[in-house]
């Protein structure tokens, strides 16, 4: 307000110098008490501006000292205000550090100190004394939070994390329902909740929490999607060996629901196309899986693909197994089972063919089985030999360490079956619990020899006593000549210690 009366008074003050200048300064006089005073008006005029300026300055003077106390008392409570936020600060610094009673000092000095962040000093002081060990006096602090609107739902996840550090899990669940009804939008709750379903293997209550997560826009509908697939899909598990064909039919619809959902869901698709093929469906199961692979090639769809028909013969099969590689011939699956195929098929020469565009393929235990086959097919059994010694130290191969080529694949247990519920809602991707636990190793080996066949002419001759015929070191050479027994009495032939024993490399029956 002083501020403003001085530049009024700059500015009549120029007004008047400027009427005073032009030669007309006029006249002014005043009678009071027998004084009379005269003037120009121009004087009159600024006697009168400077007379107002010098009353508003002494007013707001009188102000200023009157308020003195006041100002006071705001700069004490703003000097404590700031000393109350370092406390805080450096409060919640030493839980972060794990520095319990140096946090818990501040968090007492801050509740002296700070009167306007109640809220922050318990978040501070339950911290403090969690940090210090003190579970007693936290939980305590987190009971007092639930009193408070504004902090009953930070009150309510501490609680929750306290009790699940204690392991007492129905207490942890319990504050995450209150929770979960109390904020649309507390995904930490909806999550507990989910693992604790998931944990009892409760699909149906899984599902309801995933459908109202998507409605109450917790979740995205893409994770909504893929969490709905792999529920349904291990709701159909949990009743596919049931006896009761209505239990059965129940299976067959939570699949078939997940199929619809994701196409491409590999355990899915391969469990609706088991039961369908169990009903007589086999086109219909065929058909799934031929759009699935079309999606995602996954070694459980061939295998799948090929136990649809039991009565047909293996050139057959074959040439069905053909035809689903064709469908995605780009996809590494594809190329694999082009040689399966040719295999299944009694065709060694095919299967080779298709070998040699795996040359790349990094040599995993499964790559390596394969080509051992093949090299087992052609009859090179020391090559399949090689290959059965990479394929001992190559990696497992995460894909096909969830299958079993003569049972059931995705043989999940309740534990496997939550696990990729979660991983597959969040990334899209299967787990392999198989291949984690290390219960898979290479398969589908061929039966080989584990020692060369004894057939060379020198072992021979070692076993019967005949003549002994050296080795050259040149395997061409074949016209050394033969040694002939030692002249009675003298001294029996040396052996020739630095040739090379040359072994065949046909095979023998296993044994």
């Amino acid at each position: 307000m002083t501020r403003v009366a001085f530049a009024l008074f700059l500015v009549a003050v120029v007004a008047v110098s400027v009427l005073a200048l032009t030669g007309e300064p006029g006249r002014a006089s005043m009678e009071w008490m027998g004084w009379r005073v005269e003037m120009t008006a121009a004087a009159a005029a600024l006697l009168t501006l400077f007379s107002a300026l010098m009353f508003t300055l002494l007013w707001r003077g009188v102000i200023w000292i009157v308020e003195a106390p006041r100002r006071a008392a705001r700069a004490r409570a703003e000097a404590k205000r700031k000393q109350a936020i370092e406390a805080l600060s450096r409060g919640f610094l030493a839980v972060a550090a794990g520095d319990g009673s140096e946090a818990r000092r501040l968090a007492q000095k801050s509740s002296e100190l700070a009167e306007d962040a109640p809220a922050l000093v318990r978040v501070l002081a339950a911290q403090a004394a969690e940090a210090a060990g003190d579970r007693g006096a936290a939980k305590s602090a987190y009971n007092a939070m639930l009193g408070f609107p504004e902090m009953r739902l930070a009150g309510l996840r501490c609680l929750m994390l306290a009790a699940q550090a204690e392991g007492d899990r129905q207490t942890a669940i319990r504050h995450a329902e209150t929770a979960y009804g109390l904020a649309r939008t507390a995904r930490w709750a909806w999550r507990a909740l989910l693992e604790a379903r998931l944990e009892a293997g409760d699909w149906a209550a899984a599902l309801q929490l995933v459908q109202g997560a998507l409605e109450r826009k917790i979740v995205s509908p893409v994770v909504a999607e893929r969490s709905r697939a792999a529920l349904l899909a291990a709701s159909a598990a949990s009743l596919v060996n049931a006896d009761d064909p209505k239990t059965r039919a129940q299976a067959l619809d939570f699949a078939t629901q997940s199929v619809k959902l994701k196409p491409d869901f590999a355990p899915g698709v391969v469990m609706a196309a088991r039961l369908l093929a169990e009903d007589g469906k086999t086109a219909k199961a065929g058909g799934l899986i031929e759009t699935a692979w079309k999606a995602e090639p996954h070694p459980a769809l061939w295998l799948a693909y090929r136990d649809l028909k039991t009565n047909e013969t293996p050139k057959a099969r074959a040439q069905r197994l053909a035809a689903l590689a064709a469908m995605k011939p780009e996809a590494r699956e594809s190329r694999l089972l082009r040689v399966e195929s040719a295999l299944i098929g009694g065709d060694p020469v095919a299967a080779r063919a298709a070998a040699r565009l795996l040359d790349d393929e990094a040599p995993t235990a499964r790559f390596a089985g394969l080509m051992a086959r093949v090299a087992a097919a052609n009859g090179d059994a020391d090559e399949a030999r090689a290959w059965i010694a990479r394929g001992v130290a190559a990696p497992q191969e995460p894909d096909w360490s969830d299958l079993d080529p003569e049972g059931l694949a995705f043989a999940y247990q309740r534990d496997d079956w939550a696990r990729l519920a979660v991983s597959y809602a969040e990334t899209g991707q299967l787990i392999h619990p198989r291949h984690e636990r290390r219960e898979r190793t290479m398969n589908d080996l061929p039966e080989l020899p584990s020692a060369y066949a004894e057939s060379t002419p020198f072992i021979r001759a070692a076993e019967t006593g005949g003549a002994l015929m050296p080795i050259p070191d040149d395997p061409g050479v074949y016209d050394a000549p033969l040694v002939t027994d030692p002249p009675e009495g003298g001294p029996a032939p040396r052996r020739n210690s630095g040739a090379r024993r040359r072994l065949p490399s046909g095979s023998r029956a296993a044994k």
